[in-house]
């Protein structure tokens, strides 16, 4: 008898532990693999994107699964750390057999893990990987994004064309693909609206103290500093900025969401490019923004819109699909041409979305809190 318990428990904590790896009947389930930052310094990201993508999946299994099959994310946590990402990717796919993944969210750590997914046929969406040679891996490589040339270029054309400035200085990272990426396309969207940049000065990941590349920026006398980096980064060098009595508008890209809440007033008289305005008054966003509010008490910011538009995408996929194998939500994800938070969506021939971006102001509401306010749109 001793031995029979000794058996059955065994039997039962292994299977616990299955289950909560995510290896749940696939007679009932439909596996989707997720890496995010949930940690780290650009944590509020991932946190954001896995919160859209909970809700979404909250709202498809409430309203009875895909055909009958209830949705389950499992989630990695990279810290925005590539070699961990990779890390996170062969647990999802060796441990847990998910063929979906959704993730990760910065362009570097999805880089990491591209080539892999399509040499093993895994179906991978990038939420907000901006960076343009995402996708070049292959045909399992999709984004809900759109890339960095559209966004400098928008940035760019916002300065000269809505800002009205002349003269534009560029603080960037030389070390992030990111940060280059849009530094390039913002130059040359700027010049061709008739701009000149006064000042190019960059800086290292990592790096705290800018106080000598803002010196020489404020020497040069610019109307606008172009800032294309992350939001906590971004703050840190705002703070230096004003603190040199640098007053201009300075102007960023998606990586500035989140930065109403880590960042005080010196960030007022900044603009961002993104992806889909909290403040519409489109019904999809209206009704996503109250969910999403119902549920985690903050409004939310691109990357919940993003994970949130990701897992209704695949959704969309399968259905139409009428499966769940990653060549067939492939092929049927390709064929994509429909209404989401985050705007119509179609995609290309090397699977970038095409849509719109959004400009968002920072500016203080009226009880003296950071927010942002939608100013225009860009088309593509």
């Amino acid at each position: 008898m001793k031995k029979l318990f000794l058996t059955l428990c065994v039997f039962v904590c292994v299977g616990t532990l299955v289950l909560a790896h995510g290896s749940a009947d696939t007679s009932s389930t439909i596996t989707i693999g997720g890496i995010f930052p949930l940690s780290g310094s650009v944590a509020v990201y991932g946190v954001e994107a896995r919160n859209g993508i909970e809700l979404a999946i909250e709202e498809i299994n409430g309203a009875g699964g895909i055909n009958g099959k209830k949705l389950v994310l499992i989630s990695e946590d990279d810290e925005g750390n590539a070699e961990k990402t990779v890390n996170a990717y062969k647990k999802l796919t060796t441990q847990n057999g998910a063929k979906i993944i959704i993730g990760s969210l910065t362009s570097g750590c999805t880089a990491a893990i591209s080539s892999l997914a399509q040499a093993q046929k895994v179906l991978l969406l990038a939420p907000a990987a901006t960076m343009e040679s995402i996708t070049d891996a292959g045909d399992y490589v999709f984004r809900a994004c759109f890339i960095d040339p559209f966004q400098g270029t928008v940035g760019g054309a916002f300065a000269a064309t809505n800002l009205k400035v002349r003269r534009a200085a560029i603080l960037y990272d030389n070390g992030n693909d990111y940060s280059v990426g849009l530094m390039e396309n913002f130059i040359t969207a700027f010049q061709s609206a008739g701009g000149t940049v006064v000042a190019s000065e960059s800086y290292l990941t990592g790096d705290v103290d800018f106080n000598a590349q803002l010196t020489k920026i404020k020497n040069t006398n610019p109307d606008l500093v172009y800032l294309p980096d992350y939001y906590a980064t971004v703050s840190l060098i705002a703070k230096q900025l004003r603190a040199q009595g640098i007053n201009t508008p300075i102007v960023g890209a998606d990586g500035w969401g989140g930065i109403t809440e880590n960042a005080g007033d010196e960030v007022l008289n900044g603009f961002y490019s993104d992806h889909y305005a909290s403040d519409s008054t489109d019904p999809k966003v209206v009704n996503f923004v109250k969910a999403y509010q119902a549920k985690y008490n903050s409004v939310p910011v691109s990357f919940a819109a993003l994970g949130y538009d990701s897992l209704y995408m695949i959704k969309d996929a399968i259905i139409r699909a009428g499966s769940t194998e990653a060549a067939a939500v492939r092929d049927a994800l390709l064929k994509t041409n429909g209404s989401y938070v985050t705007g119509n969506l179609t995609f290309d021939t090397k699977r970038n979305p095409i849509k719109s971006a959004v400009m968002m102001e920072v500016v203080k509401n009226s009880s003296g809190k950071l927010t942002t306010v939608y100013k225009t749109t860009v088309n593509p």
